[in-house]
């Protein structure tokens, strides 16, 4: 059965002035888990050090407030619109001057995950997922955003994305041959299924998923389900129960807010069971 929990019944910790974790996932909580996602609450005026290995990744993703990012680059803005990707060594600091909350997600020796990771390390990338190319499903009304592929990003350790149910949504029943991953809820719920199991999911919920786990969603009857979700590694087998059911994603032409995407994604299809790396 897969990990499941809400972040309001995970015990909180004080590690710098104005700073709370969560340690959410970690290899403490989860057998062979190849990563460690935290939960970090800030206090309005305080900071937050950024330091990666040279041999890890991380990239947080911010649920509420805002951030100022400091880094190599100079200082960036960043709201709950934004995923950012630190590659390794990178070093910088987030502040805010009003109350702040993100999710953190480490990967330690990443190259364990992808064998050019040491040649060809992966850049810094700042994501707005309100800016990306919106994609539908051709068998449902699921919606799908694209936040890190091994084409984007750049590696074969992670992929994410965002994905919207609207009410009354199900997605086939299928699982991932090759990579564990979990989901994060950020609005609404509804039902998860794990191994034909239903779990009852709600806002703050994570959902972490084992290697070949057979899982399956459902949004509820009122409002749209979101969640954010991220595989580790990014390149796996998807098996589907039912094949004529696999999904297949279409361009929409636009962002989720109507206007030009940041870019363009061809239509493409999980027929093939392996994960698209050209997206």
């Amino acid at each position: 059965m897969p990990i499941h929990f809400n972040v309001d019944d995970v015990m909180s910790e004080r590690i710098a002035n104005g700073v709370r974790r969560k340690r959410l996932l970690s290899s403490e909580k989860v057998r062979d888990i190849k990563f460690q996602l935290d939960r970090i609450d800030l206090d309005a005026g305080s900071t937050f050090d950024l330091n990666v290995a040279p041999r890890d990744l991380a990239w947080f993703q911010i649920l509420s407030g805002e951030l100022i990012l400091s880094g190599p680059r100079g200082q960036q803005r960043l709201s709950q619109t934004h995923v950012v990707f630190l590659p390794p060594s990178f070093i910088g600091a987030l502040e805010t001057k009003e109350n702040a909350t993100f999710l953190l997600a480490v990967v330690p020796d990443a190259v364990q995950l992808d064998p050019e990771f040491v040649a060809k390390p992966p850049a810094f990338r700042t994501v707005d997922w309100k800016d990306e190319p919106l994609l539908e499903s051709k068998h449902d009304a699921r919606k799908r955003i694209y936040l890190v592929t091994p084409a984007l990003f750049g590696t074969k350790a992670i992929k994410g994305e965002m994905i919207i149910y609207p009410p009354q949504t199900a997605a086939p029943e299928h699982y991932h041959i090759g990579s564990a991953h979990f989901m994060y809820f950020l609005k609404g719920g509804g039902t998860a299924f794990a191994n034909g199991q239903p779990l009852s999911v709600k806002n703050g919920d994570v959902v972490y998923y084992f290697d070949q786990e057979r899982h399956a969603l459902r949004s509820g009857d009122q409002d749209e389900m979101i969640f954010s979700e991220f595989f580790v590694p990014g390149v796996f087998k998807t098996v589907w129960v039912r094949p004529e059911v696999a999904c297949t994603w279409v361009p929409t032409g636009t962002n989720i807010a109507g206007g030009k995407p940041s870019r363009e994604i061809k239509e493409h299809s999980f027929a093939n069971p392996l994960a698209p790396t050209d997206v």
